[in-house]
């Protein structure tokens, strides 16, 4: 061996441990993760799957430099207590959440921790934040569609099921505090489309088939269903009971349709949960959540399933099936 390659092994050998000891002192952060559906669920696994993957990318891998606690299943209030008290309690660097109930109760119980919320609805009028650019707090991330989206969904419940002509808009009010954002622009389209705009709130899943089948009760009914947790959770329940009920019905989420409902447009969730990777990786590397604007969401789908439309009767305007991103068999 060369003098020079042995100076170059020798002081490389040296320097391993350095590297080594200093990768071993890092401090460990602790990351909290709030996903209001079931472990089980496939789409909630997607997004927790998105986002560890966008921490990756980024240089943080759990069980080197970061530990994720994910607590599931926090649809309900009690839960949503327990479970926000616990990862405070946890001291937790930074929290990632993704529905309004659970960052209003993070804000309440802490002011200091960062929070990173995906998917939110109209944080600004809800209280969560100041504005979008400047949010003014310890909570910032990224919303989903506009309000105006409903009178977009009534536009495509209409040219997909021209002979409705009363709408009822499904939402549980405990789960949507914000749902007049989508009740205003809801209300406001209905007369320019021909259709009796009606409310349709479900408190818990004993009123859930009553709620769907009222709406069918009467000739010429339709659905519209909110973007919201209960929603979503409860997604397969929903579209079944409106394939029985034989009730044309519009929904805001790719999975709604996946899972037999007619047709979906709205924003496609698992795009923010690499995004919101991106913000922790800035506060955990020093940036404040007052620093990073809340952002709105850029990829949008629209997906038509073809065999509840056959089952409902339905002949898809050739148009409405060229602008679809998904045909579902």
């Amino acid at each position: 061996m060369k003098r020079r390659e042995f100076i170059t092994l020798l002081g490389g050998a040296a320097a391993w441990p350095l590297g080594a000891r200093a990768q071993q002192g890092e401090r460990m952060r602790l990351i909290g993760v709030l996903i209001p559906p079931a472990e089980k669920d496939p789409e909630a696994q997607a997004w927790v799957a998105a986002f560890r993957e966008g921490l990756e990318k980024l240089g943080w891998t759990d069980g080197r430099n970061i530990r994720v606690e994910t607590r599931w299943g926090v649809a309900d209030a009690d839960s949503m207590q327990r479970v926000t008290k616990e990862l405070v309690a946890l001291q937790s660097d930074v929290i990632l959440t993704n529905n309004t109930p659970t960052v209003r109760l993070l804000l309440q119980q802490t002011r200091t921790i960062p929070i990173v919320f995906v998917n939110l609805v109209d944080p600004v009028s809800s209280g969560l934040v100041t504005s979008l650019a400047r949010p003014g707090g310890n909570a910032t991330g990224f919303t989903i569609m506009e309000g105006t989206m409903a009178g977009k969904w009534m536009e495509l419940l209409k040219q997909i099921a021209p002979h409705v002509t009363r709408v009822g808009f499904l939402f549980n009010p405990a789960t949507a505090p914000y749902a007049e954002y989508f009740l205003g622009p809801y209300r406001t389209a209905a007369p320019s489309l021909g259709l009796e705009a009606m409310v349709a709130p479900v408190r818990d899943g004993s009123e859930l088939e009553s709620v769907v089948a009222a709406q069918a009760r009467e000739p010429n009914g339709g659905l519209i269903v909110m973007p919201e947790t209960y929603t979503t959770v409860h997604r397969v329940q929903i579209t079944s009971l409106a394939a029985r009920y034989r009730l044309p019905a519009v929904y805001p989420f790719r999975f709604f349709a996946e899972v037999g409902g007619l047709l979906s447009y709205g924003n496609e969730m698992l795009d923010n949960y690499p995004r919101a990777a991106s913000y922790v990786d800035r506060i955990l590397k020093g940036a404040k959540p007052d620093d990073l604007p809340v952002q709105l969401p850029i990829k949008f789908w629209m997906a038509i399933n073809l065999k509840s439309a056959k089952a409902l009767g339905l002949t898809l305007p050739d148009t409405l099936l060229a602008r679809a991103d998904s045909v579902i068999e």
